[in-house]
């Protein structure tokens, strides 16, 4: 089952709202999820996404994909899938004094 990360569309007509879902690639978009991890608003002016850094991280790991919209979203956010290892790695090299 190839495991993807996209956005599912809700809302009124011409007032989009979008769930940030974690679905099997075959279903159709608004179809049946495995999970929701975040919402979209793209109506509001401010930061519009909200989303649970951690379920995302932990589905990145087991191998879903992020559609091209979730990416864009994930960027703005900071969100990768191995941030906390990086940020391990960051903190335990010791600094090098000259």
């Amino acid at each position: 089952m190839a495991v993807v990360i996209r956005l599912a569309r809700g809302g009124a007509k011409k007032a989009a709202f979008f769930r940030v879902v974690v679905a099997d690639s075959r279903v159709r978009r608004d179809g049946r999820i495995v999970e929701q991890v975040g919402t979209f608003n793209p109506r509001r002016d401010d930061e519009g996404a909200t989303l649970q850094a951690d379920r995302i991280r932990h589905w990145l790991d087991l191998g879903a994909r992020p559609s091209d919209a979730v990416k864009s979203l994930l960027r703005k956010a900071k969100i990768t899938a191995d941030a906390p290892a990086e940020e391990a790695e960051a903190e335990s090299v010791p600094a090098v004094a000259e």
